[in-house]
């Protein structure tokens, strides 16, 4: 197996060893993964009812995840939210098939990639270790990364920690495995809550701008901001770096 070469990335007054991306949402379309399920339950829905649905699913995770972080439920993997999440939707559309909801919740391990995350990850692999950090499971993170075609040097899962971000200690995860102080580390999100929540635990920090993100306030202050994978990469200095090398 060929060694990899990596680069301590200087930006500025930065340097980066190694690059740590949020999956859902950043790297995947998480909504149409959703929304392809949805309407596999359930045919007959027009646009706006399939939104509806959408939007009972994702409240559902977001007010979960919420009570787990403040202490108000015992950990649970995404897993079992998922499962809880296809239930209400099932329920919403009059659908009382155990299978199809199943089929449903299995739904959120199937997300197709954004049309730049595939490429902007192997071009990014050449150069630097890349570190996955994902609220999903491990067993979910597996099927998502192989579903999307994603590369990773390593995937970690929140359930490591048993805790879902922003909780630091999803984000030391990360810092435990590079083996680096967390100011080498660059995180690289959609969600300006996932970049502060590095932040506060010492990451350096790239906000990628995309149609399902969370976009940062006036407020906020990230290191680098980036249109998509090929920008970031751009901004990264990757082609000089590429050029650099010789054999």
């Amino acid at each position: 197996m060929a060694e990899l070469k990596t680069d301590t990335l200087a930006f500025g007054t930065l340097a980066f060893d190694a690059l740590v991306f949020d999956v859902l949402g950043t790297l995947v379309d998480e909504p149409a993964g959703l929304r392809a399920g949805i309407r596999a339950l359930d045919p007959s829905l027009d646009g706006p009812g399939t939104e509806r649905l959408l939007l009972l699913w994702q409240e559902h995770i977001e007010r979960e995840q919420r009570r787990i972080l403040d202490g108000d439920r015992p950990y649970v993997p995404s897993d079992a939210l998922d499962r809880e999440a296809a239930g209400r939707v099932a329920v919403a559309a009059g659908v009382d098939d155990p299978g199809a909801v199943e089929t449903l919740a299995r739904s959120a391990r199937r997300l197709p990639p954004w049309p730049d995350t595939v490429a902007g990850l192997a071009r990014l692999a050449e150069h630097f270790p890349l570190v996955g950090l994902s609220n999903a499971s491990r067993t979910a993170l597996l099927e998502l990364n192989a579903h999307a075609g994603l590369r990773w040097h390593q995937a970690l899962s929140a359930e490591d920690a048993r805790a879902y971000k922003p909780n630091p200690a999803v984000y030391r995860l990360a810092v435990t495995v590079a083996g680096q102080p967390p100011e080498r580390l660059l995180m690289v999100a959609a969600h300006a809550w996932d970049l502060r929540g590095a932040q506060a635990l010492g990451l350096r920090t790239a906000y990628v701008a995309r149609p399902v993100g969370d976009p940062p306030t006036a407020s906020d202050r990230f290191d680098l901001y980036a249109e998509d994978l090929t920008d970031l990469a751009g901004q990264l200095g990757l082609s000089r770096l590429s050029g650099r090398r010789g054999s």
